[in-house]
């Protein structure tokens, strides 16, 4: 399933776990970072480990069956 999440007009950026809570993928932050430190994220197709790593129009992440590509 793909997921388009929107960055807000004046943020150029949003970080990974904050978008994995957003979109409802992690309760809390304490999961979401559980979450990277396993190595269940990727980014761009790459596994991604750092928690704070900053999104960008044009990223995508994927975790289990989801995609989620920021716009």
């Amino acid at each position: 399933m793909t997921t388009k999440f929107p960055l807000r007009e004046n943020n150029n950026y949003i970080q990974l776990i904050q978008l994995l809570k957003a979109v409802g993928i992690a309760e809390s932050g304490a999961i979401a970072q559980e979450m990277v430190a396993s190595g269940e994220v990727r980014l761009n197709g790459e596994t991604e480990l750092r928690k704070r790593a900053k999104l960008r129009k044009g990223d995508y992440v994927e975790i289990w069956e989801e995609r989620i590509e920021i716009i």
